[in-house]
């Protein structure tokens, strides 16, 4: 290599070790400095002294420090000598870099001017309704309703969000209770849902949460997985979707002689979430303490799904429609909606609240409805229908081994109705094709003449084999 052949090589070195510099800089400046002692960001604690190691700490804070030296007799004139600051080099500050994990860093909040000039949602550019449904189709099977309740919600929260600031008329947020029996696609509905949207999406549940002071998780948790999923920018976290699963679980217990930290009170706490109000919230982290930032989120425009089984429910709704008709000659029997598959489909605000839901809590989620219970039909098409089905899952994993894995329509149909009778919904299938699929799983890859495997209704009920068809020959008949 020549001389200027060597300079060239050097400079080019140079000019990408400083693109590297300047794009990490670029990052720095999306967060905010946070003070090493109290935790607090920039946008609440002031400017920041900055001291070696990249160490931050607030006015606040410093100043305390000095007080509380100055206050305790300690002799600090035998430590400045000239009236000057001692080196601080005396501490080992490399030992305390990297204190502050990335989960915890939170970015900056826009200028007016930077939110003037940043491109504004375009209304056009958000999915119809119908568009949002189209896309649940192509994995959850049935529940039309449920999907066309959300698919409008969640299109009115994008323009909910893009006329914020558009004239005097505010729309207010439209949050939903979601009900349905177990297995019938609720969380996996908000899943799907999650795949789907552009916006900051997050899901929880409700069985871990306490009143503050109590172990568990404090209720503004449910703001902090949101804050979480947006990056911790809180201005995009502020118009996003919180899905709040087993909502059921927060009731009011029906023993008044104990304290209820996760009952009545967690309901209480959620009120001004739900409403909408400033709250302050812990960053990467579930429960408020020292070694914690702490940002304040307005929830004014953040949409709230809640979902639950709402075990037992059925029994209030029997004894409310058995009082309706329960006197006369045309009175109703007793056992009339004993057998009722979608008697929750009948359910009320009045059945939520004496199931244990506070009125106040009710009236923050005006659309209820409900998930129907899953029929035969509805987990022979839940088998094979969805883009990610079970069955399909299986065939793919057989390819692999170059096995052509076919299910007859029988076969899937006892399938469905082994499901139906656990009466645990969709999750039933998974398990019954697991338990007849083990010994498929080990025994064909053992043979590599094996072309094609055929479940049969009768392999299903343990009454025979599968059909196992050798590559170049006619299916045959194995038996167990």
């Amino acid at each position: 290599m020549t001389e200027n052949e060597d300079k060239r090589e050097l400079e080019n070195i140079d000019t990408v070790e400083e693109t590297k510099k300047e794009t990490t800089d670029e990052k720095k400046d999306e967060y905010e400095e946070i003070c090493y002692i109290c935790r607090r960001p920039e946008s609440v604690a002031g400017k920041m002294i900055k001291i070696p190691n990249n160490i931050c700490i607030c006015k606040d804070c410093m100043q305390r420090t000095f007080d509380s030296m100055n206050n305790s007799g300690f002799p600090m004139g035998d430590f400045i000598p000239n009236g000057q600051m001692p080196n601080i080099s005396m501490i080992n500050l490399s030992d305390l870099q990297g204190f502050m994990p990335q989960s915890q860093k939170i970015k900056k909040k826009k200028t007016k001017e930077e939110k003037a000039e940043a491109p504004k949602l375009d209304i056009k550019k958000i999915p119809a309704p119908h568009k949002i449904k189209a896309s649940l189709d192509e994995y959850v099977v049935g529940q039309e309703y449920a999907k066309k309740v959300m698919s409008v919600a969640v299109y009115n929260h994008y323009k909910r969000v893009a006329t914020d600031t558009m004239d005097d008329i505010e729309i207010e947020k439209s949050n939903m209770l979601m009900i349905g029996p177990t297995g019938s696609g609720k969380t996996y509905l908000v899943k799907t849902l999650a795949r789907l949207l552009d916006v900051p999406l997050a899901i929880t549940d409700a069985t871990s949460l306490t009143e503050a002071g109590y172990i568990g998780d404090d209720i503004e948790s449910v703001v902090s997985k949101l804050l979480a999923a947006a990056d911790n920018d809180v201005e995009r976290a502020e118009h996003g979707i919180i899905f709040i699963d087993e909502i059921d679980k927060i009731a009011k217990k029906k023993n008044t002689n104990q304290r209820d930290v996760s009952g009545e009170s967690v309901q209480q706490g959620m009120l001004k979430l739900l409403e909408g109000a400033e709250v302050e919230v812990p960053v990467g982290a579930s429960s408020k303490n020292a070694m914690v930032p702490m940002v304040t989120v307005n929830t004014k425009n953040i949409l709230f799904i809640c979902g639950g089984a709402f075990q037992d429910i059925e029994e209030i709704i029997k004894e409310r429609l058995n009082k309706q008709a329960s006197i006369g000659f045309q009175a109703d029997l007793k056992d009339k909606y004993d057998n009722d598959e979608n008697l929750l489909q009948k359910v009320t605000v009045e059945d939520v609240k004496k199931f244990g839901m506070i009125p106040e809590f009710i009236g923050r989620l005006p659309i209820l409805f409900t998930l129907e219970s899953l029929t035969v039909d509805m987990l022979v098409r839940i088998l094979k229908e969805p883009k990610n089905a079970i069955i399909r899952q299986y065939q793919k994993l057989l390819a692999l081994d170059e096995v052509n894995l076919v299910f007859e329509e029988d076969a899937l149909r006892a399938i469905a109705e082994k499901a139906k009778e656990k009466k645990v919904g969709a999750r039933a299938l998974r398990s019954i094709i697991e338990e007849f699929m083990l010994d498929i799983m080990y025994e064909i890859p053992k043979d590599e003449n094996i072309g094609q495997v055929t479940i049969t209704r009768d392999y299903i009920e343990k009454k025979g084999g599968p059909l196992i068809t050798m590559r170049g020959v006619a299916a045959l008949p194995v038996n167990e």
